[in-house]
Formats: structure tokens, C-alpha cells, sequence
């Protein structure tokens, strides 16, 4: 065979021959692309929903957090709260002695064996201690004097503010925030402050004085929106002996009540002219009647009872037990 006219076959690549190729691929991405481009589309939307979903937990827990950390702090001023009024409580019914745990009251910045003083408000209506204008008054003191200078709660309906000997501005802040304590608040009517005394029991020593010159403001009728609980020791006194006092009162006044329209008119102008310092202008003016009304009176009580206010002792006398029948609830009760 001719060299020349049949040239032998040459071998291609991987041993086939150099007439026989392979068949092309046809135009496109190969196929493994291809799965990756449909794979990537298909990750895209898991990974779109699972960004929804781990934002919307994410949401939730911040949700959750935020909510149990707000109810942490409620729960946290209500434990506050109920210490507080645990402490009052203490305090008040004489319960804070050597045995009673002096790390509770310090919190307040109160030590039970040096003197304090209490002052107590009292409106037209008992104040549960949710009532806004006491957390208004407890809010500014403690925001003036700091949480460690003042006590300040509400006890039986009525708002209450412990000091301790010295803090005079505490108890003047508060008996102001009371009684003047802005528009839409339930004002006070009378604020009064009881002594300061020291020792376990003096805590509780001046809230008693200070209910009990509420209570004489009270049956007294007296016009003083402050009141000092040394100012009215008088009474007390008075009072000491309930049953000479009623004595007194039916041996002086007794007589008053055979009078026309009874002995209350009559009471009520003997109290006027003490009021008034014996001066007939005023003391007529005080109950609205005139002078010579005034005047007719005080001479029925001359004549009924045999006292006569010009005279000095006479005046104590009818002066005393008028008080007394006032504070006796006479002739409205009997004796």
C-alpha cells in the first residue's frame, strides 16, 4: 500500500481516533450550573421566610423582656410599698422596740431610739392611699428631702408623715402639700402634729397626740387648718376627768336648758364672745345676730346660771364648761 495515498491513522486524545470527535454539548450552562442556579433560587425564599420568622422572635422575646422587666418594677415598688406601710404599722402601734428588726427602719433612714414627731392630715373624706394626692405628697418629699429623711404613708384613710427631731421642714412640706396640693387633688382639711418625743414609744406617742388634736379640732369646731398638738394640751387635761366635767357642765350650764329655744343659742353666743375677746361688734357679728340680741343673751345667761361674765372667775368658769359641754357633745347628748 502506497504511504503516500493512505496516510495511517493518528491517535486522538484518550486514545480515540483523530476522525472519530466527540459530540458537542449543547449551548446552555452546564448542568451542575444549573442545579446551583435552581438550588439558589430555592434558598433565597427559605432564607426570606426564615429572616421573617427569626425578626418576628426576635420581636417577641424584646416584647417579652420588656414586659417582664416592667413587671419586675411594679412588682418591686409594691414590695416597697408594702414595706413601707409594714414599717409604718410597726411604728405607729408602738412595735419598733429592741426587738424589732432597726436594719427595716434604717432603710428609711429612721433610728426608733432618737425623737421624731408625726403629723397627720385629715380631709372630708378618708384617703385609702391610692387616692393621687398622697402619692403626689409622698412624691415630693421624697424628691425635696431624699428617700432617707422622711416617712411618709397613709394610715386608716388618712395620710401620715414621720420625721425625725430637727427636720422641721419636713413636717411644714408636708402640712402645705396637704392642704394646698394643686389643682384636681383632694385638699386636706386640717393637718395637726403631735410632739416630739424619743425612744421606742415616741413615734407612736406623737401620732396619738396628733389624732387627738384632730379630734378635739373636731368637736371643738376650731377654724385652724394647722394644728400643734402643744397648742391644745389644755384639753386633755380638761378631759382627764370625764365625769367631773359632766359635772361641771350640769352644775353651770344645766340651767340653759330651761331657756327659750334651749341652751344651744345660748352656748353658741358664750362661745363667740370668748372667740371674739369680749367684744360685742365681733362676737354679734361671729353667729349673725345683732348687738342688742347679743346683749339679751348674755344677760339670760347672768340670770340662769347665776354667773356673771364680767367677773373674772365667773367668765373662767362658764368659759370652761362651755368648752366641755362642746366637747361632751352637750345638749345635743345627755350627760
Amino acid at each position: 500500500m502506497d504511504p503516500h495515498r493512505h496516510p495511517p491513522a493518528l491517535a486522538g486524545p484518550a486514545g480515540h481516533p483523530a476522525g472519530r470527535r466527540r459530540p458537542r454539548r449543547s449551548a446552555g450552562p452546564p448542568p451542575d450550573e444549573g442545579l446551583g442556579r435552581a438550588a439558589g433560587a430555592g434558598s433565597a425564599g427559605g432564607l426570606r421566610r426564615t429572616g421573617e420568622a427569626l425578626l418576628a422572635a426576635a420581636e417577641a422575646a424584646v416584647a417579652a423582656l420588656g414586659e417582664g422587666h416592667e413587671r419586675a418594677q411594679r412588682l418591686a415598688i409594691r414590695q416597697e410599698e408594702a414595706a413601707r406601710r409594714e414599717s409604718i404599722d410597726d411604728l405607729l402601734y408602738g412595735r419598733s422596740g429592741p426587738g424589732a428588726p432597726a436594719e427595716r427602719f434604717g432603710r428609711f433612714g429612721l433610728r426608733p431610739a432618737r425623737a421624731h414627731a408625726v403629723a397627720v392630715a385629715v380631709g372630708t373624706e378618708p384617703d385609702d392611699g391610692a387616692h393621687p394626692v398622697a402619692r403626689r405628697v409622698e412624691r415630693e418629699l421624697v424628691g425635696r428631702f431624699g428617700e432617707r429623711d422622711v416617712l411618709p404613708a397613709t394610715k386608716d384613710g388618712r395620710p401620715v408623715c414621720v420625721a425625725p427631731d430637727g427636720a422641721h421642714a419636713v413636717l411644714e412640706a408636708f402640712a402645705a402639700l396637704a392642704l394646698r396640693p394643686g389643682p384636681g387633688y383632694r385638699a386636706a382639711a386640717r393637718v395637726a402634729t403631735g410632739r416630739r418625743h424619743s425612744g421606742p414609744g415616741g413615734v407612736v406617742r406623737s401620732y396619738d397626740e396628733a389624732l387627738g388634736a384632730l379630734d378635739f379640732a373636731q368637736r371643738l369646731d376650731l377654724p385652724a387648718e394647722r394644728l400643734r398638738a402643744e397648742e391644745l394640751l389644755v384639753f386633755p387635761v380638761l378631759m382627764r376627768d370625764r365625769a367631773a366635767m359632766a359635772e361641771l357642765v350640769r352644775s353651770v350650764l344645766g340651767p340653759l336648758g330651761g331657756a327659750l329655744g334651749g341652751a344651744a343659742p345660748l352656748l353658741a353666743t358664750l362661745a363667740a364672745q370668748a372667740e371674739a375677746g369680749y367684744v360685742n361688734a365681733e362676737a354679734a357679728r361671729r353667729p349673725g345676730v345683732s348687738v342688742r340680741t347679743l346683749g339679751y343673751r348674755m344677760d339670760r345667761i347672768k340670770s340662769l346660771t347665776g354667773y356673771d361674765p364680767s367677773d373674772a372667775l365667773h367668765r373662767h368658769t362658764l368659759e370652761t364648761a362651755a368648752v366641755g359641754a362642746r366637747l361632751l357633745g352637750w345638749p345635743q347628748r345627755e350627760l
